[in-house]
């Protein structure tokens, strides 16, 4: 059975840091690339930041948090990391956990992140 489950969210302050994390089983998780999604409330889910398979491929952010975030991947544990640094309130969505191949794509239930002060 596929699973993709994210941990980590929660409440930070404005300029504080989290790191997500998301452990997959059930999929070759290593031919896969990784990739975080989040959605606002009312809004619909955007792309965050992508890793392709390997570790070593590029990595793809989105503008808003370029210098801010990182995406890095464990394959050993099958596992992917996001790395979330000075928070800012637009932040604030559900982070969702994604791994791609050719036409199959999985998705996790999601972690909440708020950024409030």
């Amino acid at each position: 059975q596929v699973q993709l489950v994210e941990s980590g969210g929660g409440l930070a302050q404005p300029g504080e840091s989290l790191r997500l994390s998301c452990a997959a089983s059930g999929f070759a998780f290593r031919l896969y690339g990784v990739a975080w999604y989040r959605q606002r409330p009312g809004e619909q889910r955007e792309f965050v930041a992508s890793l392709h398979q390997g570790g070593n491929g590029p990595t793809n952010y989105t503008d808003s948090v370029k210098d801010r975030f990182t995406i890095s991947r464990d394959d050993a544990k099958s596992t992917v990391h996001l790395q979330m640094n000075n928070l800012k309130p637009e932040d604030t969505a559900v982070y969702y956990c994604n791994a791609y191949a050719l036409s199959r794509k999985y998705w996790g239930h999601g972690t909440q992140v708020t950024v409030s002060s």
